[in-house]
């Protein structure tokens, strides 16, 4: 691990917050530069924490910056990444990977030519509610997992988020905004995607904006935004996954995972902490597991941390979790979901990854 690994902030928008107070607390992140569009909001960010404020060209081309944190919207994901890798930075970008597989397969190619790390959110699972969940799973406790649902319905974004737009644009809606924490969650607990069957709708043609300066004005819905899907892992379980932004609410479980010996109630995979439970006979009661696994102090940025903790940085770029290739995995999986539900049959998933090694019970 050795030195602190020097970091710029590229996009000071609504989520740098969580990823602010995270490398305020950790002292193996540095953060040196922050860019935005907005060069006052990026000065305002960083002159606080003795960074510099300023514009992206200037953050990429500075010689201090190892790697960035890339916080665009999605679909610029792929244009800032590949300029940080072709400027020699190590990256590590927001969920989604990318806006298209298409661009996440060249972010993928150019790390690999440059030798650089490409990292990706969400680092939620390496939190202890996903990798208690992990280890119960992997020490049998539910037998030999046969299914899994995960669940995320909210009537949608536009009523807290004062800028909704990319929510409802290719590269958004409820599958590749959170898709990424429920998809992600059931590939570190059950393995990879082989195939996957989807149904998409969206309901409404345009949204309100119910909160800040744009209140009351109307933008387009141009993608999905009820999606289901059945995904088949390479371990023969079978997961069930509805994202939606057109509905009010549900009591369902966030994800739960049945064996043949059990089920597993799984907390929130966009949190790193949260209730594990567990019951193991017909109508028997749940207990709550204690938590066993992951990074106890896990916030946004963890992520990263765990890569230049594992020496991604320092010998071996495809050391560490948080990987590009599992994003990119996932934003596959997603993919294939919204063209089954277009196109009307099963699909494919072509690519495949390793659950990343467990998270030991750590205190940091």
């Amino acid at each position: 691990m050795g030195q602190p690994l020097n970091v710029g902030l590229v996009g000071a928008g609504h989520i740098s917050g969580q990823y602010l107070e995270t490398l305020d607390r950790l002292d193996d992140l540095r953060l040196v530069a922050v860019a935005d569009l907005d060069l006052d909001r990026a000065r305002a960010v960083a002159e606080p924490r003795d960074a510099a404020g300023t514009s992206v060209d200037e953050l990429l081309a500075r010689d201090d910056v190892d790697a960035i944190i890339n916080l665009t919207v999605p679909t610029a994901h792929a244009d800032i990444s590949l300029a940080a890798i072709a400027a020699g930075k190590g990256v590590y970008v927001e969920k989604p990977l990318a806006a298209t597989t298409t661009e996440g397969r060249g972010m993928l190619d150019a790390a690999s030519a440059a030798g650089a790390v490409l990292g990706a959110a969400p680092d939620t699972v390496l939190g202890t509610g996903i990798q208690t969940a992990r280890a119960a799973v992997d020490s049998g406790l539910v037998g030999t997992p046969v299914s899994a649902t995960a669940t995320m319905v909210t009537p949608g974004h536009e009523r807290w988020h004062p800028s909704p737009d990319f929510y409802y644009q290719p590269g958004g809606g409820p599958l590749l905004d959170m898709g990424p924490y429920y998809v992600t969650s059931l590939v570190t607990l059950l393995g990879p995607v082989v195939s996957v069957i989807g149904a998409a709708s969206a309901l409404r043609d345009e949204r309100v904006i119910g909160k800040g300066p744009r209140s009351g004005e109307r933008i387009t819905v141009s993608t999905p935004s009820h999606v289901t899907g059945a995904l088949v892992h390479a371990s023969g379980a079978i997961s069930t996954l509805l994202m939606s932004f057109d509905a009010t609410a549900t009591r369902a479980a966030n994800i739960e995972v049945h064996g043949t010996e059990g089920t597993l109630g799984v907390p929130d995979p966009n949190r790193f902490a949260g209730p594990v439970w567990l019951t193991t006979a017909p109508n028997s009661p749940w207990r709550e597991l204690p938590p066993s696994a992951g990074y106890r102090g896990a916030a946004r940025g963890y992520g990263l941390a765990d890569l230049h903790w594992s020496g991604a940085f320092a010998s071996d770029p495809s050391a560490g979790r948080a990987q590009g290739k599992l994003a990119f995995h996932v934003l596959e999986t997603m993919e294939a979901v919204l063209e089954s539900a277009r196109e009307g049959c099963a699909v494919q998933v072509v690519s495949t990854v390793e659950r990343p090694s467990a998270v030991p019970l750590d205190e940091r």
